[in-house]
């Protein structure tokens, strides 16, 4: 079978926030230390303590936005021991993962210079769980406020003079979990407390974020939504691919069984029904859509590698994660006018990471390559589709062969984001290009793929899985015609003139 889609060139649906490429960044493991921060004194090349590779490799993918601290590590950090000398900063045990020592090098001053030679925005999750309204008062005071207090007086006294622009703040951090095992009800009733004193200063507009639910937790979500939704600007969605059947036995990120490549994408692809399910409690009490959805974590959770801290969540990333994080993608995008913003767990060495470091060695893993390809669609307008897609499987165990979203620049050049979720064979696909201006369209693409179900870069192999050249099409007036290679993301450029 063919599979047939119809793009509309002339029909926007919206717009897709490029902060749905956004990233996620906890002290966890080797992702601040060592994959981010290695320190001003280290042998690798680095600006101010921050690696020079990773640094530019982020700012070469168009990385939007990253969260910090945590993730549960945000629960229990205190903001006021990563500021001032680092000779004097408080030590801490890090509970939540691996136990061991948080020298706190890495604080806000750090954090924000990172943003600022990333050029992308800060999104800080403060403190519900063990901390408390003052101290998160007090870090909004401290980042923004510009004039006399003791916040900014302490803020320069540490080498900054001005403050900070910082739009995006959670209220906490999975507090039906590792922030604090509470109820809705009474996570509703601190979330409204605590966001009062997260307030204005000057010019700067902080956009307020509730912890929404794990999940398919709907009773979370009705609640927050019905009693605090006057107060947030936004709030999250958590959403983790677990091959597995348990989080004891998630499965192996490589050497996996076959069968498990069908399982792991099914379970990708029910984030459009949890997306679908949220939004829809979010629009009873919501119906102008003011309040955002941000899926801000997300990815696959496989088992660690062998030999590494069961608490460092260190995982390799093959071209298998590479599809969940297209159809991701693809799912985010067709949702963008609820979703605004998502982040990949995590930046660095962490789960589904798009980099991973060994001392000065560097790799950009798969998932790192598609959301390089996908750049193109930030800040894009999402183009309405039709498509006859061939089901693989039969009933409840079936998914498509293909996954697909499609958006148009600024400068008027449509761009098509292909999945083929088949690991066994090429997928034939029909696209009519509707609505395009201009008698002559040209098109270019760019492919990833794999000659293996597992396939994956290594610090001795750093390009086995990378883009090439796609350029298994025929171009017949406005339909186009192509065969994606086996398991593989595609993205086509389509210009006319």
């Amino acid at each position: 079978m063919t599979n047939r889609i119809t793009i509309n060139a002339d029909r926007a649906k919206g717009t897709i926030n490029r902060n749905i490429y956004g990233h996620f960044s906890e002290h966890l493991g080797r992702c601040i230390y060592e994959g981010l921060w290695v320190g001003e004194d280290s042998e690798i090349p680095n600006t101010n303590g921050i690696r020079n590779d990773v640094a530019a490799a982020l700012k070469q993918m168009k990385i939007p936005v990253l969260r910090w601290p945590g993730g549960c590590f945000a629960d229990e950090y205190h903001w006021k021991d990563g500021i001032g000398p680092k000779e004097n900063r408080k030590r801490m045990i890090n509970t939540h993962w691996g136990g061991v020592v948080e020298n706190n090098h890495f604080g806000t001053h750090e954090f924000m210079m990172l943003c600022e030679m990333l050029e992308c925005e800060p999104y800080i999750n403060g403190n519900v769980g063990s901390g408390t309204v003052q101290e998160m008062s007090e870090w909004v005071e401290y980042l923004t406020f510009e004039g006399v207090s003791p916040m900014a007086e302490m803020r320069s006294a540490n080498g900054r003079t001005e403050p900070w622009k910082v739009k995006y703040f959670g209220v906490g951090n999975e507090n039906w979990g590792c922030g604090g095992n509470m109820r809705p009800e009474y996570y509703a009733d601190l979330y409204r407390q605590f966001q009062t004193y997260v307030r204005n200063y000057g010019s700067n507009r902080i956009h307020k974020v509730a912890c929404g639910p794990n999940t398919d937790d709907y009773h979370w979500m009705e609640t927050l939504m019905k009693q605090a939704h006057r107060y947030m600007d936004s709030i999250t969605l958590h959403y983790y691919t677990v091959p597995g059947d348990s989080w004891q036995e998630k499965g192996a990120a490589t050497g996996f069984p076959e069968e498990m490549w069908r399982v792991t994408l099914k379970k990708a692809l029910f984030m459009e029904e949890l997306i679908r399910k949220h939004s829809a409690i979010m629009d009873q009490y919501d119906p102008e859509k003011r309040i955002g959805l941000l899926v801000d974590e997300w990815g696959t959770w496989h088992d660690v590698e062998p030999g590494t801290n069961p608490g460092f969540l260190y995982q390799q990333n093959t071209i298998r994660d590479a599809l969940v994080a297209g159809i991701s993608l693809n799912i985010f995008n067709a949702h963008c006018d609820r979703v605004q913003m998502a982040n990949i767990a995590q930046l660095v060495n962490v789960l589904q990471a798009v980099i991973l470091t060994e001392g000065e060695k560097m790799v950009l893993t798969p998932t790192y390559h598609v959301f390089d390809m996908y750049k193109v669609h930030q800040d894009a307008e999402l183009l309405d589709i039709h498509q006859s897609i061939k089901e693989m499987g039969e009933g409840k165990e079936g998914i498509p062969q293909i996954s697909v979203s499609a958006s148009k620049d600024d400068t008027g050049r449509v761009h098509i984001s292909l999945c083929n979720l088949d690991h066994q064979g090429g997928a034939k696909v029909e696209l009519e290009l509707r609505g395009l201006v201009g008698k002559h369209v040209f098109v270019k693409g760019t492919t990833l793929t794999s000659d293996a179900i597992d396939g994956h870069n290594t610090f001795e192999e750093a390009n086995k899985v990378a883009p090439t050249e796609f350029t298994a099409f025929s171009l017949d007036g406005h339909m186009l015609h192509a065969e994606l290679p086996p398991m593989s993301v595609t993205v086509l450029e389509v210009i006319a003139e």
